[in-house]
């Protein structure tokens, strides 16, 4: 079978619903060989769909912090060292919208636990606005912001909506808008979430840290299952 029939097959499979380890079993192939396959066949379906071009990624310094990355695939964190907690990952993505217009679309992701916290847009600025905002949006995070390629900031957002899913928690409501400027997204992450590999829950602001803690009790099992650092008794 050559390459262009193989791609036909995942592309079939990938439409009827089969997830990349079901395909590895139909086709009885490695799974990691399927996961190329099908990281293929998303870029061709999302060319063939003329989505507007991408004219910037961008992620916070420190993005990889307590997280497990595969290194075959080359994404550099220029901030690496566990210098504080981390957990909390932001992602911006612009794309062309009209000659001299991008639209942006951001997104708060905590990879260790929740997934989407947050996300905003499609919203149009001038070029110039966009460089303005870069600054504001990542003003959090002390060593600021690095470019990123498009598949990492994918991997970083869907992954971390992925892996919340498994634990009980959906994403944002304002993700769903916001989901289409990432581009199509085949998974399996490349990127083990969680710190270290295991779900650690750091209490927000706006959240409610019994209802988290029971719905990690539920799903993981209860401490050291999973860490935590909130106000309350686990």
């Amino acid at each position: 079978m050559d390459d262009a029939d193989l791609l036909k097959q995942v592309s079939q499979l990938r439409d009827a619903g089969r997830s990349p380890k079901q395909i590895a079993r139909v086709l009885g192939m490695p799974p990691s060989a399927v996961a190329r396959l099908v990281r293929t066949v998303a870029a061709q379906t999302q060319a063939e769909a003329g989505e507007p071009a991408v004219v910037g990624c961008w992620v916070n310094a420190g993005w990889s912090r307590g997280l497990t990355v595969d290194p075959s695939r080359g994404w550099v964190d220029q901030a690496p060292e566990p210098d504080g907690v981390g957990g909390l990952v932001s992602v911006l993505v612009a794309r062309r919208h009209r000659w001299d217009r991008v639209s942006v679309c951001g997104y708060l992701a905590d990879v260790y636990c929740l997934g989407v916290k947050n996300a905003f847009g499609p919203d149009v600025k001038t070029e110039l606005e966009l460089s303005r905002f870069l600054p504001d949006y990542f003003a959090s995070y002390p060593d600021g912001w690095q470019d990123a390629p498009g598949d990492l900031a994918a991997d970083l957002v869907f992954g971390a909506v992925e892996y919340a899913r498994g634990l009980g928690f959906e994403p944002h409501v304002d993700f769903a808008p916001a989901a289409g400027h990432l581009g199509s997204w085949a998974g399996p992450s490349a990127i083990t979430f969680g710190r270290d590999g295991k779900p650690f829950y750091i209490s927000g602001p706006y959240d409610n840290p019994s209802k988290v803690m029971k719905t990690l009790q539920s799903t993981a099992g209860s401490p050291p299952a999973f860490n935590f650092l909130t106000g309350i008794e686990g």
